[in-house]
């Protein structure tokens, strides 16, 4: 659990970022070890948000910056995505943005964001989409981490999740879910495997990021013998060509955020506000 002054600081810098940036938030929850279920004592909170600009901002000819990040401080990692790069995302099944609407934990939300993007996800969920992510995180980490002597706990989750995460898919589940706990439920009987890793859980939980030890044979071997299994996942993407519920998405997401009128740079602030009610009557009529 994070405590509430934690959460506190989390939304001061949140609120911070919406103004500096003059950004709407409609969505910003955990990210990483911390949402995963396996963080250390001294892990960071990997925040992460998506936010909507001004209508204004998106009527240009020139390219618009579609990531906000922010320098780690006091353990805090702040980063977000624009809405339209997020749709984009979404609409090829991206496994990062799929976990962050599971979050538990959830520091701001625009009125049903959540819900109204979860519900579009059995649209776009592409299985092998994500399983070829989540072998590559997999891969990534065995062979950098796997041929040594000594290992650290979380490199072992770097590889323990991803792997799951496909088992899950493979088993024609959806979409996997973020926390660890839920899969290892599902997937691993009760056994020496499921004790190893329900105890190296409680030592990296109890340790700092940094702890390491000897190789524990019987989940390398796990980790190993399943990604040789599932191999016959490939780089080939199962996106499907709709943008239109996206598109529709984006447009809602604009009206219910920013109104239905865009300011005019050629009226003054008083014209362009009287400006917006006639155009918000006429469209009442």
């Amino acid at each position: 659990m994070i405590e509430e002054q934690i959460k506190n600081e989390i939304r001061d810098e949140l609120r911070a970022v919406a103004r500096e940036e003059n950004v709407t938030i409609l969505w910003a929850c955990e990210s990483g070890s911390r949402a995963w279920g396996f963080e250390s004592r001294d892990s960071d909170y990997d925040v992460r948000f998506i936010y909507l600009r001004s209508t204004d901002a998106y009527l240009r000819v020139s390219p618009l910056r579609d990531v906000i990040e922010k320098p780690i401080s006091n353990d805090l990692d702040i980063s977000g995505w624009d809405l339209q790069k997020a749709l984009g995302l979404f609409r090829k099944s991206n496994p990062p943005l799929l976990e962050w609407l599971q979050s538990p934990i959830v520091y701001a939300e625009f009125e049903g964001f959540r819900e109204s993007l979860s519900a579009l996800i059995p649209q776009y969920f592409s299985p092998i989409g994500c399983m070829y992510h989540y072998m590559s995180m997999a891969d990534r980490n065995r062979r950098s981490y796997l041929q040594q002597d000594q290992i650290r706990f979380k490199r072992y989750f770097y590889m323990l999740r991803p792997v799951l995460a496909c088992m899950w898919i493979e088993q024609g589940l959806g979409t996997p879910p973020i926390e660890f706990q839920c899969l290892l439920d599902r997937l691993v009987p009760k056994g020496t495997l499921r004790n190893e890793i329900e105890l190296l859980m409680e030592r990296k939980k109890s340790g700092d990021e940094s702890q390491s030890g000897p190789q524990i044979p019987i989940i390398s071997e796990f980790i190993v013998d399943q990604m040789n299994r599932i191999k016959a996942v490939t780089k080939e993407t199962q996106f499907t060509s709709e943008w239109s519920r996206l598109d529709e998405f984006f447009r809602a997401s604009l009206l219910k955020v920013n109104g239905n009128w865009t300011r005019n740079p050629l009226l003054s602030e008083a014209e362009g506000e009287a400006s917006g009610r006639r155009q918000e009557a006429g469209q009442c009529r």
